[in-house]
């Protein structure tokens, strides 16, 4: 099929819509997505599809095999849009009972509703969902409406006409201002103005007139999954919105760099990509406009760096990733040394959602410096994991207490990181901080591709710094000499502090490493990396000082500052320590107070997880000693 003009697409689009039996019940599973494929979506869809067939339901039933909807922790879901129904945590062994009850029937299954973990009452609909109430789902959004292997899904819901209307109505200077006046910034982590780098861009001299667009898919922070999730649900908008960009730019080549790590990603984005070229969207005399423009996809190996944008194009060109001095812009000089605009995945999908509903409409959401929706991945000590998008300027509070639901088994919050490894932590008296690029920033942190990692009580931020500094001593190119030896330094000394063999210098050592590091890394990861070190002194400074003056981790997380012991008095001598421990540490006679050997111990927690009666503590290496 081919669109060749924006109005032999209109009449495709009308044609999709007048063919389809609007008088079919809906389900909705989210069964094109990693983690609900893990979570057993793909068994539940089989199931509903043996169901559906068996009773002879075909006609009446539309079974929508969409992409991620959001609330990873209680997939997989089975939604009726029609009876507002979410189901959560369903089997295969649910299926049967759910067309009996509540399509053929008007039924509830009251224990496959979701069970609200602060207001402990089950909850029939997203409507009655907090997770759900204070998001603004502008790009995900679509998810639930498409099937991310069907064109005609995407075609339907209005798909490609943003980039028909844009080529065929208006010129690139104008599309280039309506993404200034909404205000969009790059989503990728720097938040810089996506108007001004594709204005400069453009204005770039190019004697061959040789311009690229590219998209950075690849997402390396730990706990994120945004750009893989838009790309898997949705992969038509990304595209979508690199067809605006590149007839913007003046661009008629583009390339998609995403992880080797998201086959599922990549098939998608491969099978949209074809689907786009049969229908004309891409290639040559794209609705008969003239514009001509191409993508390829390139798989990168998963290195870190190469989220960086000369590093991306480095790795592109097929030489090793490693990042550039910045004095040279890559709007002038990128990809093989012609003018580039790189964006990220969920930067393009605002693109095209911003051409779809006008770019004043889109500006009215958010704060003055920070415009639109921001997707993030909210995980760690949190109830309700998942992706959200919600509107720019909501605080950490509302997204952490009404949205993630709060912290799990009552226990107290205390930090949650920002901008993945390179971001950082932000402590409970900032809980009513705006969510925007400005205000992170100025607290330390930064906005980043969208990470978002709740800690609680039971983190030590020691070892928090620890580990992300470690992340970023393994990542780091090893290119200038400030990463590659500074990072190390940091690492080192955090390895020491955590292990109780740390000294009050190593703070101020540490202090001076990270304003080395900003001062003269070659890329943002080298510059930033002492940010996850900076706030966790700056917030949490007593817990370095008890790690190194008194030998004390009052998390319990770092290994040589504690050890597990048993209280005689609440120790009911049940067993139940001794049966969990691994190496068999624990002795004890039945109904007598068991003991641990200490030479045995490995410290791996399951005694303390495990034991009913709170006898089990995490005792002092010093209380211990003296």
């Amino acid at each position: 099929m081919k669109c060749g003009s924006p109005s032999a697409l209109a009449t495709y689009r009308e044609s999709l819509l007048s063919a389809r039996n609007g008088g079919k019940t809906r389900i909705i599973i989210s069964t094109n997505a990693t983690c609900c494929i893990l979570q057993g979506s793909r068994e539940v869809t089989q199931r509903f599809e043996e169901e559906i067939e068996s009773r002879g339901l075909a006609d009446s039933i539309e079974l929508k095999r969409t992409g991620c909807l959001g609330f990873c922790e209680i997939e997989p879901m089975v939604i009726l849009p029609d009876a507002d129904i979410l189901y959560q945590k369903v089997r295969p062994s649910d299926v049967a009972e759910i067309v009996e009850r509540s399509i053929l029937s008007d039924g509830v299954i009251d224990r496959l509703l979701f069970r609200d973990p602060v207001a402990k009452s089950r909850m029939r609909s997203r409507g009655e969902m907090t997770f759900y109430q204070k998001q603004m789902r502008l790009i995900l959004g679509t998810n639930e409406r498409i099937e991310p292997t069907s064109i005609n899904d995407y075609v339907a819901i209005g798909g490609y006409q943003a980039a028909a209307e844009a080529l065929s109505e208006k010129t690139p200077e104008q599309i280039i201002d309506e993404i200034e006046r909404a205000g969009l910034r790059g989503r990728g982590g720097g938040g810089f103005p996506t108007a001004r780098k594709w204005r400069s861009c453009r204005k770039a001299e190019s004697p061959d007139g040789i311009r690229y667009v590219m998209c950075n898919a690849d997402e390396g922070d730990p706990g994120a999954y945004m750009d893989r999730s838009v790309l898997e649900g949705n992969p038509h908008s990304v595209i979508e919105g690199m067809i605006i960009g590149s007839f913007a730019i003046g661009a008629h080549e583009g390339y998609v760099y995403v992880r080797a790590e998201y086959p599922l990603a990549v098939e998608h984005l491969r099978k949209a990509l074809d689907d786009a070229r049969s229908f004309g969207f891409l290639g040559d005399d794209i609705f008969g406009t003239g514009h001509s423009f191409h993508i390829k996809v390139v798989q990168g190996a998963g290195a870190f760096v190469c989220g960086e944008s000369t590093a991306l194009m480095a790795s592109i060109e097929g030489r090793v990733g490693r990042p550039r001095a910045k004095y040279v812009h890559t709007v002038e000089k990128g990809l093989r040394d012609k003018p580039s605009t790189l964006n990220n995945v969920e930067t393009w999908a605002n693109v095209t959602r911003i051409l779809q509903m006008g770019a004043d409409e889109y500006a009215a959401i958010g704060t003055e410096g920070s415009k639109g929706t921001k997707i993030f991945s909210l995980v760690g000590k949190i109830n309700n994991t998942g992706l959200v998008e919600v509107p720019m300027g909501i605080t950490l509070r509302e997204i952490i207490f009404d949205i993630g639901g709060g912290i799990p088994k009552g226990k107290a919050f205390k930090a949650v990181q920002t901008g993945g490894p390179s971001g950082g932590c932000i402590p409970e008296e900032m809980l009513d901080l705006p969510v925007d690029f400005d205000e992170l920033t100025n607290v330390g942190s930064m906005m980043g591709s969208g990470g978002m990692i709740v800690m609680d009580e039971d983190t030590c931020m020691v070892d928090v710094a620890r580990y992300f500094t470690g992340f970023l001593k393994g990542e780091s190119c090893g290119k200038c000499v400030p990463c590659r030896e500074g990072v190390a330094r940091m690492s080192q000394i955090l390895e020491r502090i955590c292990s109780g063999t740390g000294t009050p210098e190593d703070l101020e050592t540490i202090a001076e490493l990270a304003e080395y590091l900003a001062d003269s890394a070659l890329c943002a990861l080298g510059s930033t990396a002492a940010n996850p070190v900076l706030t966790t002194l700056k917030y949490f400074k007593h817990e370095y000082e008890e790690h190194i003056n008194e030998r004390y981790c009052r998390s319990g997380v770092c290994k040589e500052l504690f050890r597990f012991e048993i209280e005689s008095d609440p120790c009911t001598g049940c067993g139940a320590c001794r049966k969990k421990c691994p190496v068999g540490a624990i002795a004890g006679e039945r109904k007598e107070p068991h003991v641990i050997d200490q030479d045995a111990c490995i410290k791996c927690g399951e005694c303390y997880a495990v034991c009913r009666f709170d006898a089990i503590r995490k005792a002092r290496v010093r209380e211990v000693v003296a």
